[in-house]
């Protein structure tokens, strides 16, 4: 199997096996530090709405270039030592983009509690990954928030890095994991960030478009009815505001064949969500489980592909040596 092929294979195992372990040195800490520090100190120099977006801009494109000189750097400092040792750094900043089984397990962490009965437990745990509030959600909404939770982030989380990995290798995928750790801690329509998040946001919605609809897709080719999946895909997706995740949202409605979508508060500000799916089924953890089951059907159909078309290429450069 040729070099790209290998990157996938032991990222994608060395993902399966220890994820993110908890104690551990991650670049998206080092990410996490470089942002805070960055934001406090443009916000700090930014006064008016038009500067705090040429701030939140500059601070975009110092930690993309910076993401992505990091991690070719890091690869060719290994390659000179031993080329099977600048295999391993590409391997393991490949790995560290992906979020596949940390995502699994994220969710297994609220389901679990959930299933034994202890719901402030899982209101709890839920707390750690969504931005509303948690402390008054029964059952239901504690499900429909993890399923929200596992589509909205399965396409940043998991098919995207493999898409830019397979595009630009490792670098490329770093720098998306960057973006979207900006995203996430800066995209946000309040203060301080209300103008600040506004270029990280823009930037990494149209990045996230092409591996959100590709994600959609291949929930589709599971389908009966593939075409009618992804027409109702794109008519509940238009009325979510998001440009992604309505798409992603839709997609895990209709396959699971629950309603998605309602009412959620944020530090008390009810903000109303459009109803996505046809609602034919209850949310309960079963249903939780089972959109578990879809992320990894999405992942592995992913690897099943890349690392086939991987295969058929280095086979077909055998054969026309051999001949």
């Amino acid at each position: 199997m040729p070099p790209s092929g290998l990157v996938w294979g032991g990222a994608f195992l060395l993902d399966r096996l220890i994820a993110d372990p908890w104690g551990w040195f991650h670049p998206v800490q080092a990410m996490g530090w470089a942002i805070a520090r960055g934001t406090q100190l443009l916000l700090q120099i930014a006064r008016s709405p038009r500067t705090q977006r040429l701030g939140g801009g500059l601070l975009t494109l110092l930690l993309l270039v910076g993401s992505y000189l990091y991690a070719a750097g890091a690869i060719a400092a290994c390659d000179r030592v031993h080329a099977w040792l600048g295999m391993s750094a590409r391997v393991i900043l490949t790995a560290s983009c992906l979020g596949a089984r940390s995502l699994h397990l994220a969710a297994l962490s609220i389901l679990e509690p959930l299933e034994r009965g202890h719901l402030e437990e899982a209101r709890t745990m839920l707390g750690r990954y969504v931005g509303r509030d948690t402390d008054a959600l029964d059952e239901r909404e504690i499900c429909r928030a993890t399923i929200e939770t596992v589509a909205e982030n399965t396409p940043d989380g998991a098919t995207a890095p493999l898409l830019f990995a397979a595009i630009g290798g490792a670098p490329l995928a770093f720098a998306y994991k960057a973006l979207s750790t900006l995203d996430s801690m800066v995209g946000y329509h309040r203060q301080p960030y209300t103008h600040f998040g506004t270029i990280p946001a823009r930037l990494e919605d149209a990045m996230t478009w092409l591996p959100c609809r590709l994600t959609v897709f291949t929930l589709a080719l599971h389908r009966d009815r593939p075409f009618e999946f992804w027409r109702r895909c794109h008519i509940d997706a238009r009325r979510d505001p998001s440009p992604n995740s309505g798409w992603s949202e839709a997609a895990f409605a209709w396959s699971l064949g629950v309603r998605l979508g309602g009412t959620n508060l944020y530090r008390g500000v009810p903000r109303i969500k459009p109803y996505l799916g046809p609602g034919k089924s209850p949310l309960t953890p079963a249903t939780v489980r089972a959109s578990l089951k879809l992320m990894q059907q999405t992942y592995w159909t992913w690897m099943g592909i890349v690392l086939g078309c991987y295969v058929a290429k280095y086979g077909l450069q055998v054969f026309l040596l051999g001949r």
